[in-house]
């Protein structure tokens, strides 16, 4: 991995040398940025000076930081990754945090754009000089900021994303939580050729590498069964312009769409096709945001009633017959009472457990290298009863992928098979 350090040091000068022009030219042309930055307080620099590998580590604190969509059309996303980040830090805390120190969540608004994304990692690194980087959200935002961790030596953990390139076990600081869309995808097309016999499958993706990344895996699912997708359409990320996307759709006369895609074009999809009496099967990835995509739908008084699936990465948010479940719900209700549970924060706070079991895993004496190690070394991490299995070529703690379906009242139920009919 040495080796590529020249390489990512050579790409990170020239991506952020595109960010500060980038700022300038907005500001020569507008007055001021056309993505704002927000302003992060620096935190003081560790007692002692302490060397690189524990930096963001104190006497009484330990302090991650979070690079996300808080403003936007994905910024549900963002928020509830925090939201979940920051349930399960305060649950620790409540109890004197991780070997007598508190866990810290210092954050800035990227609104799911990869140079903002960048310029917030230089920040929090270099300025923050945070101990980790946690629950970023997006794939284009993360294929921009990893290297930039990278190079700097800093764990960056359980991205919101299942895109594959940060499957790849060449990278020394990356650990994902959740299973890749590669899985997601190959699960929606099994039940929807095993279940229903449906092969006329239509892909909607966004246009940049999460969407590619999603329909990559539906490319390499179809062409297990010998399939091709019927029609093919494409939208710009932070839009809501889907009606050309889904005019190519329709030239395809499709059964199911999978759509790679976040809430608020993934809704306006839907609600377009329906209004045209297109009656496909719509399926969409876990990046969805579920519980703002099914807000949006019934905001719009969307007809679900032909199918509208989403798979999910983590178990149901309300079965608290699960103890993880129930745990979450618990510290959920403690951090923010009335807040509505759901798969992305709990996400979020199964992301704030994996960082709290690396802490313990050290002890009193936590640097970077051995929070790594102290996760990787074990054959099972097991989050009150939702195992993670690492190795040394395997980055992926979970492979668990969930169906799920909007139910008339916009609901979210559990499908084991798609001919269950729900209500």
């Amino acid at each position: 991995m040495h080796s590529l350090e020249p390489r990512y040091s050579r790409y990170i000068t020239a991506l952020f040398l595109i960010v500060v022009l980038g700022l300038l030219t907005g500001l020569a042309c507008n007055g001021s940025p056309a993505t704002p930055i927000p302003t992060i307080q620096p935190s003081p620099t560790p007692e002692g000076g302490g060397p690189a590998s524990n930096r963001g580590v104190f006497d009484d604190r330990v302090v991650f930081g979070q690079s996300a969509a808080f403003s936007g059309p994905a910024q549900e996303l963002g928020l509830n990754m925090q939201l979940g980040i920051l349930s399960a830090f305060h649950e620790v805390n409540q109890t004197g945090g991780v070997s007598g120190r508190q866990l810290e969540l210092e954050f800035a608004d990227d609104a799911y754009e990869p140079e903002a994304a960048i310029a917030n990692t230089l920040q929090l690194i270099n300025e923050n000089e945070v101990f980790a980087l946690i629950g970023a959200v997006g794939t284009p935002t993360s294929r921009s900021a990893t290297p930039v961790a990278e190079d700097a030596g800093v764990p960056y953990m359980t991205p919101f994303t299942g895109a594959e390139f940060l499957r790849d076990p060449n990278w020394e600081y990356v650990m994902n939580l959740r299973s890749s869309y590669y899985q997601e995808t190959e699960e929606m097309v099994a039940r929807l050729t095993e279940d229903l016999g449906v092969t006329r499958i239509a892909v909607m993706y966004q246009d940049d590498s999460f969407g590619r990344a999603g329909y990559d895996g539906v490319l390499l699912a179809l062409a297990r069964r010998l399939l091709e997708p019927v029609s093919i359409g494409l939208y710009t990320r932070n839009t809501t312009a889907v009606k050309a996307g889904l005019l190519d759709l329709q030239q395809g006369n499709p059964e199911a769409v999978i759509v790679i895609g976040a809430y608020e074009p993934v809704a306006a999809l839907i609600a377009w096709a329906r209004l045209i009496d297109m009656d496909s099967i719509f399926m969409t990835v876990s990046f969805v945001g579920s519980n703002a995509l099914a807000e949006d739908l019934a905001s719009k008084r969307v007809d679900v009633s032909a199918g509208v699936y989403v798979t999910q990465v983590v178990p149901f948010p309300t079965d608290d017959s699960l103890p993880v479940t129930a745990a979450y719900l618990n510290a959920l209700d403690a951090y923010s009472p009335g807040a509505v549970p759901g798969f992305v924060s709990f996400e979020g706070y199964l992301a704030g457990r994996l960082a709290i079991e690396g802490l313990k895993g050290c002890g009193s004496d936590v640097t970077r290298a051995c929070f790594l190690d102290s996760l990787r070394s074990r054959d099972i991490v097991d989050i009150d009863g939702f195992e993670l299995r690492y190795g040394e070529s395997d980055n992926q703690g979970s492979d668990s992928v969930f169906l799920t379906r909007i139910g008339a009242n916009y609901g979210y139920h559990p499908v084991d098979n798609l001919q269950e009919v729900l209500p």
